[in-house]
């Protein structure tokens, strides 16, 4: 839940671009019935592209790719 949270809040905070070449604009909410998938930056160190895969609540699948802060984790 924290991961979910901390993601939605990179994207507000973000200047996200959607993949249709739509501006995504942080003050209009997305429309968000159900993540797919969200690319795992648990090893990244530093600010990286992220894609969060979505489909909204009319049932179309979209994409928005946005900046952010990897956990900096490592497997040992």
């Amino acid at each position: 839940m924290k991961t979910l949270i901390s993601l939605f809040l990179s994207l507000v905070a973000s200047a996200a671009m959607a993949t249709d070449s739509t501006p995504y604009d942080p003050a209009q909410p997305l429309d968000i019935a159900r993540v797919i998938s969200v690319t795992d930056t648990a090893t990244a160190c530093e600010v990286v592209p992220a894609t969060m895969v979505y489909v909204d609540h009319q049932g179309q699948t979209h994409s928005v790719t946005y900046s952010v802060m990897g956990a900096c984790t490592s497997s040992l």
